[in-house]
């Protein structure tokens, strides 16, 4: 199957919103967020994030499509918070039927670093993942993304642990 990815309208927060309440359904201990809290954020809330996340500068969602159009896939990048000269690359998901090597994710996770390499002037490139979520780590590996010694409590479950990941080659190479 062919797909396409790009970033995100503004106008296509309905779209954002679902999939991103389907990633929490499906993944609930991948993300920061929780279902309830993000299915009752209002529709102002979703257009204000969509129509940033379509325009600014250092922030992006790219969206990957079936050859339906149906959005199947979202990853995101965004400046960290606190850290300087650091951004990050989240809200990795991918629809159960399009998962494995010919799926869109490592596309999404590629337009991500594209993007974070052209729109900002980071040094540093990073993720966050769970420990216990073993095939995603080995996904971003597979990527290039290599363990950076840093561990931060999970936001939802401090008694588990995120891995700090971070893109080596991100300022010298084009992948």
């Amino acid at each position: 199957m062919h797909y396409a990815v790009r970033r995100i309208t503004a106008e296509e927060w309905r779209e954002l919103r679902e999939l991103t309440l389907e990633a929490l359904r499906d993944s609930p201990g991948a993300f920061n967020l929780s279902y309830a809290g993000t299915a009752a954020r209002s529709e102002d809330d979703w257009r204000q994030q969509t129509a940033a996340e379509a325009t600014a500068g250092s922030h992006a969602t790219f969206t990957a499509r079936g050859e339906d159009g149906a959005w199947v896939g979202l990853a995101g990048v965004e400046p960290v918070p606190g850290v300087p000269d650091t951004v990050c690359v989240r809200s990795v998901y991918v629809a159960p039927a399009h998962r494995g090597a010919a799926g869109p994710a490592a596309e999404l996770v590629r337009a991500t670093i594209r993007h974070a390499r052209d729109h900002t002037d980071a040094r540093w490139l990073t993720l966050g993942v769970n420990e216990s979520n073993g095939r995603a780590l080995a996904f971003y590996r597979r990527l290039g993304f290599e363990d950076t010694g840093k561990v931060i409590p999970y936001v939802r479950n401090p008694a588990e642990r995120v891995l700090i990941l971070g893109y080596p080659h991100f300022r010298d190479d084009s992948r």
